[in-house]
Order: structure tokens, then sequence, then C-alpha cells
């Protein structure tokens, strides 16, 4: 296995380059803890999802076998403060399982890579609940 070394600068890590997957544009300060969760969620282990409010996690789940898992831990951590915040995952959601997690605790913001096969339900899941998502193209997941 070979696999390049996650940089502090990496491809997909401004908000610039992010596409708009679905819901309206993120504000400043949303847009700034999205950036902010992307870039720390890095440093998580793999299948990582951070939850993100004011500049500062407020919960993280990671080193889980799936992302659900992940998910509902990082929720758990963040207690109250996971509504409102705003979520990264550090590789594609697979399924909207995942995904329904953070929509449940009041994530409204969520930031991810994007490219799985089923891209198109995991959009059409965040759309329905008025959710705002952007892919980033690179995904910070290694082994």
């Amino acid at each position: 296995l070979v696999q390049s070394v996650d940089d502090i600068e990496a491809d997909g890590d401004s908000p610039a380059s992010w596409r708009l997957a679905c819901g309206e544009p993120a504000n400043r300060q949303t847009l700034s803890d999205l950036e902010f969760a992307w870039r720390a969620v890095r440093s998580a282990k793999s299948n990582a999802i951070l939850l993100a409010r004011g500049g500062a996690a407020v919960g993280i789940g990671m080193g889980q076998v799936n992302r659900v898992d992940s998910a509902r831990l990082a929720v758990d951590r963040a207690g109250g403060r996971a509504a409102g915040s705003v979520a990264s995952s550090d590789a594609f959601f697979p399924f909207a399982d995942g995904l329904q997690v953070l929509i449940d605790a009041g994530v409204r913001f969520i930031v991810q890579p994007g490219g799985s096969v089923r891209d198109d339900e995991v959009i059409e899941a965040a759309r329905a609940s008025g959710v705002t998502m952007y892919f980033t193209g690179t995904r910070h997941f290694f082994h």
C-alpha cells in the first residue's frame, strides 16, 4: 500500500474549491466553522466525524469500523452542543444512515469528500432535511 502524506495544505482544503452539493450556501461564519472542521478531521483516526461550532471541536467520533458509529460517538460527545454545530467527515458517506444520525442531532451543514456510488441518495437525504452539504473532492481517510 502506497499513499501520500496528508499535508497541512491539502487539495480540497479551501472552501473556494468545494462544490455545493445541496442546500443554501453557508454564511461566512458557518463556512469558517466548516473549514475548521474539515482541516481538523484529518487528525482523527479513520472513519472520523467531527462536529464544530464557534471555531472549536465539540464532538469527535473516530476509529470505528463504520461511519454510523462514528457519527453516534461524535453526537454523544457533543451532547447538547451537537444541535447547531457543523459536521465534517474524513471520507464520503456510503449510505445516508450516518448522515441521518447527524441530521437527527440538529446538524444542518456538512462537508465531506463525496465520491460514493450512492452520492445521489445521500444528497437527497440531506436535501429532504434542509441540510446544506459541500463536497471537497478529496478525502482525509487513510489506512
